[in-house]
């Protein structure tokens, strides 16, 4: 943002950080230099915002995938499971699934693979560490891209008052 600047600090995974300014007409420079720097300030929090929006998406896929990883690995008992079945929209059947050797995962993109009940337990309980890691990553950056935003924010009524100060 700033000509010249060195390079700019991030985050562990790579969002950029808000340049803090303490004195605004240091940093802005030439009066001729306001209303672009004010311009990159607004594409920042843009940005940011942009940022935060997909975040928060895969914060909710997260937080609804991993209870149902946990409740998929609470399954594995050697014991018949009763459970209902889906016929149809409206039509729903109790069903007694007896203890098997092999279980079939649906990985997505219309992929199910079958697995030994060993290796889909280890495989599940893989994407669960995973799928916790990377919620906490999410939640980090969502906390990191608030202030981040905040900081930028709190920068825009004094990029004004140059503005007002540069058209006088």
């Amino acid at each position: 943002m700033e000509p010249g600047a060195t390079a700019v600090s991030t985050n562990p995974r790579g969002i950029p950080k808000a340049p803090f300014i303490d004195n605004v007409d240091q940093f802005v420079g030439t009066p001729e230099n306001v209303e672009a720097t004010l311009r990159k300030f607004q594409e920042m929090i843009a940005k940011y915002k942009t940022m935060e929006g997909h975040l928060a998406q895969r914060r909710r896929g997260l937080e609804s995938k991993i209870p149902e990883i946990k409740k998929t690995l609470e399954m594995d008992s050697d014991e018949p499971i009763v459970t209902e079945f889906e016929i149809n929209d409206t039509l729903w059947v109790n069903a007694k699934i007896e203890s098997t050797k092999t279980v079939c995962l649906w990985l997505g993109a219309n992929v199910m693979l079958e697995y030994e009940t060993g290796e889909a337990r280890d495989l599940l309980t893989e994407k669960l560490e995973t799928a916790k890691l990377s919620l906490n990553q999410v939640k980090e950056d969502l906390t990191f891209l608030k202030e981040q935003i905040t900081t930028m924010e709190s920068h825009l009524p004094s990029q004004h008052s140059e503005i007002g100060k540069a058209k006088m």
